[in-house]
C-alpha cells in the first residue's frame, strides 16, 4: 500500500481535466498533482519529489530526470518518447513506459487518408472556391486519379498496414520502406518493399508514418523534397520535426511537390508558450493542416489516459508494467521487488 508521501505528477496535460487519472491513481492510495509545465524549470520545481511523472508534451530531458530523485517511473501519454531522454532514465535507473500505437491506430490510419483524400482530391480549394462564388470544377485543375497510384509508406509498423489496407481499397499500389525490416518482410506482408531512394522518387503519394528520432529529423529537407515527383503529394501524420518547413514552403510554393497534407508542424505549437500562428505554410492553398490530431477519438483519448495512469500504478506497486520502454536496459527492475 502507498504512503501519502508517494506522489504522482502530471506534467501537462491538453484534456480539460485530470478526472480518469485521479480516480485510478488516488484509488491505489497514491498523492496526485496535476500541473501544465512548459519549460524544464517548471517541471522540476512540481516534480522534484515525486515517485512518478505522466507527461504529454512536456520535455524531460537529462537534466530534468536528474533532479528527480524520488523518480521511479515516467510514463508518456501517447506512444512515441521522443520528449523523454530514455538513455538519462536508464542511466537513473528510472523505467519509461509508453501506450502501445493500438489505442489509435484505426484513428491515425484514417486521418492519414482523409488528408490523402482531401489534398489529393482539392477538397480545401473546392471549398474556399465555391464559398467565394466559383462554381467551377476547374477551380480544383489538375487532379489525378487515386486508383493505380502508388503509396508509399516511411515505415511499415501497426499503423502504417493499417493505412495500406485502407489506400489498398481505393485501388493504390502501395510500397513500403522500413529501416528495421527487409524488402523481403515487407513483401510477406503484401505490400512491396523499396529502399528509401525508390520510395522517395517513384511514391505519387508518400506518407510518412515513421518515429521522431537523431537519424528521421529534418529526413524530408530540400535534398529529399527536390527528388519528388512534381505530382506527388506527401502526407505526415508522424512527427512535424520530420519535415524541415522552410523547405517544404519552397517545394509546395515553387511547384517541387504538388501538396501536403500535415496532422503537425515542425514547431509543434502544443510545447510551446505564446505560440502564434505565423508559419508561412498557412498561406498556401495547397497544403491541409491540423493540429496533431490524428490520434483523436473520444474512445482512443479515454484509451490512452487510463493506460498511461494504471501503467504508473502498476510499476509504483511493484507490478510489472505492460509497456516498458527501456526495462531491459535497468540494473534492476524496482517494479519487481517490493520495497
Amino acid at each position: 500500500m502507498a504512503t501519502p508521501r508517494e506522489k504522482v505528477v502530471i506534467a501537462d496535460y491538453d484534456y480539460g481535466d485530470v478526472d480518469i487519472e485521479r480516480a485510478i491513481i488516488e484509488k491505489a492510495g497514491f498523492e496526485l498533482v496535476a500541473a501544465q509545465c512548459k519549460t524544464e524549470e517548471e517541471v522540476i520545481e512540481v516534480a522534484h519529489d515525486a515517485a512518478a511523472v505522466v507527461v504529454q508534451y512536456a520535455t524531460i530531458s537529462a537534466r530534468v530526470i536528474a533532479e528527480l530523485p524520488e523518480c521511479r517511473v515516467i510514463a508518456r501519454y501517447g506512444t512515441g518518447v521522443d520528449i523523454v531522454d530514455v538513455d538519462a532514465a536508464t542511466r537513473h535507473n528510472v523505467l519509461v513506459t509508453n501506450v502501445p500505437n493500438e489505442w489509435c491506430e484505426n484513428e491515425v490510419a484514417d486521418h492519414a487518408m482523409a488528408l490523402l483524400l482531401a489534398v489529393g482530391r482539392k477538397i480545401n480549394v473546392y471549398d474556399r472556391a465555391t464559398r467565394g462564388g466559383n462554381w467551377q470544377w476547374q477551380s480544383g485543375a489538375p487532379i489525378h486519379r487515386l486508383r493505380g497510384s502508388v503509396l508509399g509508406l516511411l515505415s511499415f509498423g501497426a499503423i502504417a498496414r493499417a493505412i495500406a489496407a485502407r489506400a489498398g481499397g481505393f485501388g493504390m499500389l502501395i510500397t513500403a520502406h522500413d529501416p528495421y525490416l527487409s524488402a523481403e518482410e515487407i513483401t510477406a506482408a503484401g505490400v512491396k518493399g523499396v529502399s528509401f531512394d525508390e520510395l522517395v522518387t517513384g511514391s505519387d503519394c508518400l506518407v510518412i508514418q515513421a518515429p521522431l528520432t537523431e537519424q528521421t529529423h529534418h529526413l524530408f529537407d530540400e535534398a529529399q523534397l527536390r527528388r519528388m515527383k512534381p505530382t506527388a503529394v506527401l502526407i505526415n501524420t508522424a512527427r512535424g520535426p520530420i519535415i524541415d518547413d522552410r523547405a517544404l514552403y519552397r517545394a509546395l510554393s515553387e511547384g517541387w511537390i504538388a501538396g501536403a497534407g500535415l496532422d503537425d508542424i515542425e514547431e509543434e505549437p502544443a510545447k510551446l508558450t505564446g505560440w502564434r500562428a505565423d508559419n508561412p505554410l498557412f498561406g498556401l492553398d495547397n497544403v491541409v493542416i491540423t493540429p496533431h490530431a490524428a490520434y483523436y477519438s473520444e474512445e482512443a483519448i479515454g484509451t490512452v489516459r487510463r493506460f498511461a495512469a494504471e501503467e504508473v500504478v502498476r510499476v509504483l506497486t511493484w507490478q510489472p508494467p505492460l509497456s516498458p520502454v527501456n526495462a531491459g536496459e535497468l540494473v534492476e527492475a524496482r517494479w519487481s521487488r517490493s520495497p
